[in-house]
């Protein structure tokens, strides 16, 4: 497969210099696309923005064994410098976590920051500018790549500071560092409080708001599909409009993981419809084979070119560091999605026919169909003779059809009849009182 589906170069402006390396990892280890030279160098540039002096120098070591010379750097006085500086840091931050680290400072603090401010200072001297220490140390340990503990920093700072920029701020470097750390259960959780801050903070403009959005979008990706209900939420949250309105404005290419994550989510039947909306919409101005394969099979209803993208998006999605560890999933239920649709538009059906379509031999295929009949409860039997699936269609009559409408006609007339009589009495006991409590009207 080309670069021509590689999202790398469209991802990592919106990941920060931490975020972006595993990406090109992922790529230099699978050998994909790109030279192991340039992927190195890239790493190399991105480590440069970084304090993690000994992953500048290890890398700065294994370009030059590739036959590249880079600029030099005396690594030595900046290691001597960040050392100083960290040690610095950890001394200022370390009076102010040993105060809130204190037993009894811990059991008088109270849900109200701007009360716990006034305990801290009122009883230990505490400024403001104190507790800005904590980011500070915190943001000084990201850069230098101890994520553990720039958490664990991030997260005091936040439970003090009334500062919400800062505090905003914060958030995004906690949501990294548990990224980083592989420590899925809190980053889902500082996902949905992130979603919550950057949605209810009042930006200096909408295109700020937008920008933020969109970095949420991408960095979200790391957790999502990490998580056990990442498929869910990430349903739950793109296809709010306000998260539609971002995808289809700034990054188009994020619907690749929109409509993997339908296809691959259980709910997917009552997704479906909105999605093929939205890629239909955005096609002229994105579209891959997983986009393509949605297109193919609900909108042109080719079967042949659904066949064809499926086989082009089992590359895709193996070469897709966000979504390599759905394949297999992605695959069964793609197949599903195209033999339900085939289903429903043909009453008898050829099984050699409908595996080839499937990208299956025949006796795989015959199994599989068997498979699906018997767990989705499919209306259908298997003819062994002809080796076809006959589908049963039950066509509801005209008199059951009038039937259930005018039930649903009785149940709506049943809701305003109790409604007008709820009003009827409220006015009733309205009158009533004005009737035995008459107001008084002072004449002039």
């Amino acid at each position: 497969m080309s670069a021509q589906y590689d999202l790398t170069s469209k991802m990592i402006p919106f990941l920060d210099q931490h975020l972006a390396p595993p990406l090109l990892e992922f790529l230099e280890i699978n050998e994909l696309f790109y030279t192991p030279t340039s992927l190195l160098e890239a790493r190399y540039e991105l480590s440069l923005k970084t304090n993690m002096i000994d992953l500048v120098d290890k890398l700065h070591g294994e370009l030059e064994e590739a036959g590249v010379t880079p600029a030099a750097i005396e690594l030595v006085k900046k290691r001597e410098e960040i050392l100083e500086q960290l040690e610095a840091s950890q001394s200022e931050a370390r009076k102010v976590m040993d105060v809130i680290e204190n037993p009894d400072v811990i059991n008088a603090l109270r849900q109200d920051k701007l009360q716990n401010l006034q305990f801290l200072k009122d009883n230990y001297g505490m400024t403001p500018e104190m507790i800005q220490t904590l980011y500070k140390l915190g943001q000084f340990q990201y850069s230098c790549g101890n994520y553990g503990g720039a958490a664990d920093m991030l997260y005091h700072y936040r439970v003090l500071s009334t500062d919400d920029n800062l505090g905003l701020s914060a958030l995004w470097g906690k949501l990294a560092s548990e990224i980083l750390v592989g420590n899925w259960e809190v980053a889902y959780e500082a996902v949905q409080e992130l979603k919550e801050s950057i949605d209810k903070t009042h930006f200096p403009s909408p295109l700020h708001q937008l920008e933020q959005r969109t970095w949420f979008l991408h960095w979200s990706l790391f957790v999502f599909f990490n998580h056990s209900k990442g498929r869910d939420a990430v349903v739950d949250l793109f296809f709010q409009p306000a998260y539609i309105n971002t995808i289809q404005t700034s990054c188009p290419w994020i619907l690749r993981y929109l409509t993997a994550a339908v296809i691959t989510n259980k709910r997917r039947k009552t997704l479906v419809k909105d999605l093929v909306k939205i890629i239909e919409h955005e096609s002229y101005q994105y579209r891959d084979p997983v986009t393509e394969f949605v297109e193919a099979l609900y909108i042109h209803f080719d079967f042949d070119l659904a066949k064809k993208k499926l086989v082009e998006c089992e590359e895709v999605l193996e070469n897709d560091f966000f979504l390599v560890a759905v394949q297999e999933e992605f695959i069964q239920n793609a197949r599903c999605f195209i033999s339900e649709t085939y289903c429903r538009i043909h009453q008898k059906i050829d099984i050699a026919e409908l595996s080839q379509t499937l990208n299956m031999s025949k006796e795989e295929g015959e199994k599989w169909i068997v498979n699906l009949i018997r767990d989705t409860r499919v209306d259908a039997k298997i003819d062994y003779k002809e080796n076809t699936v006959l589908m049963n269609t039950n066509t509801t009559s005209v008199y059951q059809q009038i039937i259930e409408r005018t039930k649903g006609l009785s149940f709506r007339s049943q809701v305003l009849a109790t409604s007008i009589d709820k009003r009827e009495a409220a006015q009733a006991k309205a009158a009533q009182h004005e009737k035995n409590h008459p107001s008084t009207e002072v004449v002039a």
